[in-house]
């Protein structure tokens, strides 16, 4: 999923350049959430393998 999220973000980053602004703000915007949904998904199993799955 973080690999998506970079993906997207270059397409934004290109778009940007060559003033696709409309491409660039949706590539950004999904990859904003992929990126959100990644960070939620990482720290609740860091924190369930840090309680729960110790044992």
């Amino acid at each position: 999923m973080l690999k998506w999220s970079a993906i997207f973000f270059g397409i934004a980053i290109v778009a940007a350049i060559f003033g696709f602004t409309g491409i660039a703000a949706g590539a950004a915007a999904v990859a904003k959430t992929l990126f959100a949904i990644f960070m939620i998904l990482f720290i609740l199993l860091f924190v369930l393998g840090v309680t729960i799955f110790k044992k």
